[in-house]
């Protein structure tokens, strides 16, 4: 018998994770920042894909990193939060948090199909339709699928919704009185996926609301969020 116990050696995935758990923790990797790809750290290590793939895994399943389908991954920021109790403009709510916020508008138009009539409650079109992406330091935290009643807001389709957001816009045109909303989990489709640069098989936080202005409907929208990188708060 020997007389000492012989160490284990570190398997080659926790040498990875314990370097990166190194950076942030220490600072030189900061929430949000970009971390060195998979190829880069297997020539760093001399390890193979796979096992650098798990190292990385692991820390993504701890929500300690982001891996963003396309772009790379990332020091996660802790998840982004909502406030249930009032209605604040996303851009206000990052903000606050120490987030940098920008905008992707994908569609702003007049609509008159079903869904839209249907959504604000009108006989006859058309309705305004907005889709926007909302980013808090580049990455996509949520999808904005808006219907907009014209009567209230008639020049909804004439806004830089890069510049200000439809919430701000339409505080400033006329308050609302009351809201009425929903959360569920929900699977997005590809589409989805794709503009929210998620991992296949993970779910979106979905909140639907209707908004009104005295006894008129004034918007009714859909907020997709990435299940891993949001989360609603609230307290009365």
């Amino acid at each position: 018998m020997h007389g000492a116990i012989e160490k284990k050696a570190t398997p080659a995935f926790q040498q990875v994770k314990d370097h990166v758990l190194q950076q942030i923790r220490g600072g030189e990797w900061k929430p949000g920042d970009l971390i060195p790809s998979e190829r880069e750290l297997m020539i760093q290590f001399n390890l193979s894909r796979m096992t650098v793939n798990r190292a990385l895994r692991e820390l993504t399943d701890n929500q300690l990193l982001v891996r963003i389908q396309g772009s790379g991954t990332y020091v996660a920021p802790g998840k982004y939060q909502s406030t249930l109790v009032e209605i604040r403009s996303i851009d206000d709510e990052l903000v606050a948090r120490g987030h940098r916020y920008r905008s992707q508008v994908l569609t702003l138009e007049a609509s008159t199909t079903p869904v839209a009539l249907k959504a604000l409650g009108l006989d006859a079109g058309p309705a305004f339709h907005s889709v926007i992406v909302h980013f808090a330091d580049d990455i996509p935290i949520q999808l904005e699928d808006r219907y907009t009643n014209p009567q209230l807001f008639p020049d909804y389709l004439q806004q830089d919704f890069h510049l200000v957001t439809p919430n701000h816009y339409m505080v400033q045109i006329a308050p609302l009185d009351r809201a009425e909303y929903s959360i569920e989990s929900k699977m997005p489709e590809a589409a989805m996926r794709k503009l929210l640069q998620m991992e296949a098989g993970e779910p979106c936080l979905l909140l639907s609301r209707r908004t009104w202005v005295h006894d008129t409907v004034a918007t009714a929208v859909t907020l997709w969020h990435p299940g891993s990188r949001y989360q609603f708060t609230g307290g009365f």
